[in-house]
């Protein structure tokens, strides 16, 4: 490649040959300074000047700088694009601009209206709120109100308002009898209407109560009744669930089965094709061993015929030499009286037939020997034939046997392989159901000890729901004993109701419990409840089975 120089050009030394330029090989050698370090002639360098460079590096990069400018006004194009609508995107006297503005406007009034929706929502929210919280405070009052202890404190309260009905109609009565007795009478039956008209207010009042009271136990009934509905409700979506649970067990079940039969089919059809592998085995074997005595018995034959075919020649042979020695006998018999016959000229003929025989028998002996060696020739070519053809079968069955001990080899290698595998994954799947077991008994265990630790909670919470319900009883009857005892009633069924203890029985108080009260009953069909009394049955009993003297102070049984 020719380097190009930049600058003027120096003249040729003297002595160089003026004419055409010629390559590097034909000049003869320069010396001094016509060669470059590099071993470059100047005079097979072109020189350009600045101009002409100028101009073919223009029009080389003419493409490249018509695409900058092409990019250049471009960008400013997109610039001055961006510009303008940044400037105009603020006015508010243009058609988009009142467009913006009224959607701004519009956006504004949305998002005001959406909080005052929000704040009506929250302000309903509340008011519902307190709503459900009345409701509920309202049930947990009227099923306060129909526990047990507090029904039967409400019945001794009914009992006390009773006595105290039946002292005002005693009083009553009793101001009757004096005012019969003619003292003060109109006083007295003034008195008699204004107690008669307080007992019609006491008991419109009673009536109102009493009307009250069924109206919260015709709607404590009714919801009674809806939770029962719920409650069956529950239980038939229960009962669903189970049944889709069931169904899902059972599509499971049957995927898994269908799994196993597929993995039993594989199994099986693994175990077909490996017998019908061994049966080809032994039949490719029973065909080899067939084929090997095929050969071997054509060997023999062929060996009991060469051996045959040798004996037949051999005595083929001496049959024609005993020919030929006769036929050679019987012509030198012949010859011999044909020369006693005629002795003159004889001997010349006998000599000449002789010779010519002795030719023709020595022709004969070599062409027989020719046709011998020619026939042991053949017969030597095909046992080499015969045996380079027995040892490309022996190869050939060989390669077979081979291949098809590669490939039983392969087979029995896939098949150890995915025994293996099967193996690996029964070992997997075993592992993995002991680990999925164990962690089942470590679930369980938790969760034992967790509902363990729940039922002791859930126990220490209702321990401490009874003491506060105590609490908050013996506060209720304890004003309302108060009230009562104001009001001049008798409050001993009152306070008889509102003694300590859950339960309602007539046994000792249990402080562990909870402070419940529990009842004994009797072991019998009555079932009823053992008295908290003593008579002279029980001293009866105790001196039965005890054998003491009735003055004991020791208790039979629950008997207190």
């Amino acid at each position: 490649m020719e380097k190009v120089k930049h600058g003027r050009r120096k003249g040729q030394a003297r002595n160089s040959p003026v004419g055409s330029r010629t390559s590097k090989a034909s000049l003869p050698p320069v010396q001094g300074s016509m060669l470059l370090p590099d071993g470059t002639d100047l005079r097979q360098v072109t020189v350009l000047s600045k101009s002409d460079w100028s101009r073919i590096a223009a029009q080389l990069e003419r493409k490249q700088r018509e695409e900058e400018a092409i990019r250049k006004r471009r960008e400013a194009k997109e610039a001055l694009h961006k510009e303008t609508k940044e400037i105009v995107k603020n006015w508010s006297n243009t058609i988009a601009g009142q467009r913006l503005k009224k959607l701004e406007a519009r956006k504004i009034r949305e998002e005001k209206e959406e909080a005052e929706r929000v704040q009506i929502d929250i302000e309903e929210a509340k008011y519902q709120a307190q709503k459900r919280k009345e409701a509920i405070e309202k049930a947990k009052t009227l099923q306060y109100y129909q526990t047990d202890r507090v029904k039967g404190f409400h019945g001794a309260l009914m009992l006390t308002e009773v006595l105290k009905e039946r002292e005002a109609q005693i009083e009553l009565k009793k101001k009757r009898e004096e005012a019969g007795k003619g003292k003060d009478k109109e006083l007295l039956m003034r008195a008699l209407r204004e107690m008669e008209e307080a007992v019609l207010a006491d008991q419109e009042k009673a009536m109102q109560r009493l009307k009250e009271r069924k109206d919260i136990s015709e709607f404590q009934k009714q919801q009674v009744l809806e939770h029962i509905q719920q409650a069956e409700i529950d239980k038939i979506q229960d009962v669903r669930e189970g049944q889709e649970l069931k169904r899902s067990v059972d599509h499971y079940n049957a995927e898994r089965a269908k799994i196993e039969r597929i993995r039993l089919g594989e199994k099986q059809d693994l175990m077909k094709s490996h017998l019908k592998t061994v049966a080809d085995r032994d039949l490719i074997r029973a065909a080899q061993q067939q084929q090997e005595e095929e050969e071997e018995e054509e060997i023999r034959i062929f060996a009991a015929a060469k051996k045959k075919m040798t004996k037949l020649r051999r005595a083929r042979e001496r049959e024609l030499w005993q020919q030929k020695q006769d036929h050679v006998n019987n012509m030198v018999n012949e010859l011999d009286s044909q020369l006693k016959a005629k002795k003159d000229d004889e001997d010349d003929r006998i000599a000449k037939a002789v010779a010519e025989r002795e030719a023709h028998r020595e022709k004969e002996m070599k062409e027989k020997e020719e046709r011998l060696q020619e026939d042991l020739r053949q017969i030597s070519i095909h046992r080499d034939q015969q045996m380079k053809q027995k040892e490309q079968e022996e190869r050939e069955e060989r390669r077979r046997e081979l291949e098809a001990l590669h490939l039983k080899m392969e087979a029995d290698r896939l098949f150890a392989t995915k025994q293996e595998q099967k193996m690996q994954q029964i070992r997997q799947e075993a592992h993995n159901l002991r680990e999925f077991h164990g962690k089942q008994i470590v679930e369980r265990q938790d969760k034992d000890l967790v509902e363990r630790a729940e039922q002791l909670e859930m126990d220490k919470k209702n321990i401490d729901l009874l003491a506060v319900e105590e609490q908050q009883f013996q506060e209720y009857a304890g004003r309302v004993i108060n009230h009562c005892k104001e009001g001049g009633r008798n409050v001993y069924p009152l306070q008889k109701a509102a003694r300590e203890g859950h339960g309602g029985g007539h046994g000792p108080v249990f402080e562990g419990k909870g402070g419940i009260r529990p009842s004994y009953l009797t072991m019998d069909r009555g079932g009823i409840e053992l008295p908290n009394y003593q008579k002279a049955s029980t001293e009866e009993v105790k001196y039965a089975h005890v054998g003491k003297s009735s003055n004991t102070t020791k208790r039979l049984g629950f008997v207190w």
